[in-house]
């Protein structure tokens, strides 16, 4: 680890490319919400005129703070870290005066392939909605570089410059309600909970499920053992899968391992969180508060949102 020394506003401002600049990098979700987490996914689309890249520095904006790259396979990641310009909240009452101000992975990605470089972070309560920050990103390839850094200034729009830093749009945090739940992610130790969510159950049912996406950025491996929800007397964690050509359920004892690095998803046919002895159906678009209780990170506070019957997941996923 190295104490931070800022680029110089030029380099900030004015990048040198080798290579067309019909695509670049950019990052996967473009708003986040104050004073909540943030899951960054830079996408790397290309190289430089052909040449591989072998470098992919991004540099942490003031008041996103509490960052954490994710292990990447084939790459080695470096952090720079240094102080905060002024001392931010966090989790649990801590106070915040320095922290990661920048990530280099260094690998190798062709020119003709894509790839995602990931990192967690807390978005400051401090900063304010509306308001813009950026994310300047330098390639280094085999041959030549690419920096993504300039800023529009006022008047200017993003779309007139030619290597534009990757950015996202600061919104208001929205209170208690679906479309917030639906979006919403929890942060527990080196953990990403991401929009966890239940189907509407029909009357009299007593058994509901629940499922969501859960993401290790840490280097040790961690576990989902247990939890509650405010309707359900019991909280179990099972798996379905096929043998011969038989569905079958079964209890995950032991809890669900989320080795580091991996992204698990808990969705239906799948993984998931069976919620039992329901005192009243669930309905749509109410939310759910719970817990998940994590054998290294402990418990988080979450809440799910109610999707139809028969709801599938908004996007695709993975099991380990």
């Amino acid at each position: 680890m190295h104490i931070m020394t800022p680029l110089p506003l030029a380099a900030i401002l004015i990048g040198t490319f080798t290579g067309p600049a019909g695509a670049h990098p950019s990052l996967e979700r473009r708003e986040a919400n104050v004073g909540a987490p943030y899951k960054a996914v830079m996408r790397v689309p290309h190289g430089c005129d052909g040449s591989a890249t072998t470098r992919v520095r991004v540099q942490i904006p003031e008041g996103v703070i509490g960052v954490k790259p994710q292990p990447k396979p084939g790459w080695t990641i470096e952090i720079t870290r240094g102080p905060y310009a002024k001392t931010y909240p966090y989790y649990h009452g801590a106070k915040l005066t320095e922290g990661v101000r920048e990530i280099t992975w260094s690998g190798r990605l062709a020119d003709d392939n894509y790839d995602e470089f990931v990192f967690v972070g807390f978005v400051a309560a401090t900063l304010n909605a509306g308001d813009t920050v950026h994310f300047p990103t330098v390639q280094e390839c085999e041959k030549g570089r690419a920096a993504w850094t300039e800023v529009a200034v006022a008047g200017q729009s993003a779309h007139d410059l030619k290597m534009p830093a990757p950015a996202i749009r600061l919104v208001q945090a929205q209170g208690h309600g679906q479309q917030a739940a639906e979006t919403r992610t929890y942060k527990a130790g080196d953990l990403v909970i991401e929009a966890p969510w239940t189907r509407a159950t029909p009357g009299g049912s007593k058994v509901g499920a629940g499922f969501m996406k859960i993401t290790n950025t840490g280097k040790q491996p961690d576990r989902l053992v247990g939890g509650s929800a405010e309707v359900a007397k019991d909280f179990e964690v099972h798996e379905m899968s096929m043998s011969g050509d038989v569905m079958k359920m079964r209890r995950l004892a032991k809890g669900l391992e989320i080795k580091p690095g991996e992204t698990v998803e808990l969705k239906p046919s799948s993984y998931h969180i069976m919620l039992m002895g329901l005192a009243r159906p669930l309905k749509v678009d109410e939310t759910i508060k719970g817990t998940l209780v994590f054998e290294r990170a402990g418990t988080v506070a979450i809440e799910y949102s109610v999707r139809p019957i028969g709801a599938q997941p908004a996007s695709g996923g993975h099991k380990h």
